[in-house]
């Protein structure tokens, strides 16, 4: 009785072949939406911070990783220190990979003055 039973389970599983890679293909289609919903944007984004990161310059207004907001007195490219304004006669010296968030370019004096001319 137990020599016909394996004789079975044997013929069964040759015939599975096909059922086994069924029953696979939902885990590849878990790991592959895992990849495009989760894993590709976060890459992206850390891509474009580190874009962001290198791109300071003098005079952008930043948010360094402790939520202090100032505005860039001195960046040197290549350099992994900058000099931040978080008040007025306050500069700190931050680490660029601390920096949050770039918050934009604060528009130049001299080009207030002009665009003020301009429309009088």
């Amino acid at each position: 009785m137990f020599i016909a039973t394996a004789y079975a389970a044997t013929t069964a599983a040759d015939s599975g072949g096909m059922s086994a890679l069924i029953n696979f293909a939902p885990l590849v289609l878990i790991v592959i939406v895992f990849y495009f919903i989760l894993i590709r944007p976060q890459q992206q984004q850390a891509k474009a911070q580190k874009i962001r990161l290198t791109a300071i310059k003098r005079g952008d207004k930043v948010v360094t990783g402790g939520g202090f907001i100032g505005q860039v007195a001195k960046a040197v490219d290549g350099a992994e220190e900058i000099e931040v304004d978080i008040a007025p006669n306050v500069r700190v010296t931050v680490l660029r990979s601390t920096i949050s968030t770039v918050l934009g370019d604060p528009k130049p004096a001299g080009k207030v003055a002009e665009v003020k001319k301009a429309t009088k």
